[in-house]
């Protein structure tokens, strides 16, 4: 094989992995204790939650189990993991606009780049945190494997399905900038991470049940909560979501590409 069929075989790859690797030294490496951060920050927010419920509004138990700390991170990391990814995404094509301009570059590599490194970053977090929840407090239960991991893909689909769409739409049309961070500031009091669904008055779990990270979260607890059912959670629906916008996001980008360097 010729040095240039090497060089051209695999031309998306090479340059997906070109631009994580300038991802990861832009974002972390140039700050001090690097990706440590992505580790300490879901760290420190679950644990002024708990001091909040546990102390402040003095609750002796979470909804699910004995742990509020473990209850919290199985709403909290999953959340978190979906608005990186989905900030990451939003912000592709204007963080790489310059590379854009060349030819090898295309919208798809910025995209996927930011998205396989937001979710290798999401899921080690989960991890470790996890991990050491269980180890911290001496948690013995049977987790549901399948569950947790669905939880996770869905977690990562939504994600990119979201974050592709609005990765067109913040470059088309700027004032939708401005209206997701409107919508997007009360969607963390409505996402069950400090509650489970059923807490929710049955007049407005109707409402409710459509926003697609209750059933994310609902399908996580249930991975680590042997006893709770998560009945009302739909994966179909989690993905009809996540895909339908991924895919009008690669449409849109596709025949409608905005102006990289707007």
């Amino acid at each position: 094989m010729t040095d240039t069929a090497r060089t051209t075989r695999f031309p998306t790859l090479r340059t997906i992995v070109a631009l994580i690797l300038r991802e990861v030294e832009t974002t972390h490496g140039r700050a001090p204790g690097g990706y440590l951060w992505a580790v300490l920050e879901p760290v420190g927010a679950i644990a002024i939650y708990t001091l909040l419920l546990a102390f402040g509004l003095r609750l002796r138990h979470p909804p699910l189990g004995t742990v509020f700390m473990l209850f919290l991170a199985t709403g909290q990391i999953p959340f978190s993991m979906f608005q990186n990814i989905t900030r990451k995404l939003s912000f592709a094509l204007r963080y790489s606009r310059a590379l854009l301009q060349h030819p090898a570059v295309l919208p798809f590599d910025a995209i996927m780049a930011r998205f396989l490194l937001e979710t290798l970053t999401g899921i080690t977090v989960f991890c470790i945190v996890i991990g050491g929840i269980h180890l911290t407090f001496h948690i013995q239960t049977q987790v549901n494997i399948p569950a947790i991991f669905l939880g996770l893909a869905l977690t990562a689909a939504l994600g990119l399905g979201i974050g592709t769409l609005n990765c067109w739409l913040f470059m088309s049309l700027p004032l939708w900038e401005q209206i997701w961070a409107i919508v997007n500031r009360p969607l963390f009091l409505v996402s069950t991470i400090f509650y489970v669904f059923e807490d929710i008055p049955t007049d407005y779990r109707g409402y409710v049940w459509y926003n697609p990270l209750i059933h994310v979260v609902g399908l996580m607890r249930k991975g680590f909560y042997p006893t709770y059912g998560a009945d009302y959670v739909s994966v179909g629906y989690v993905l009809a979501i996540a895909m339908g916008c991924l895919f009008t996001g690669l449409l849109l980008l596709r025949f409608h590409p905005p102006d990289p360097m707007r």
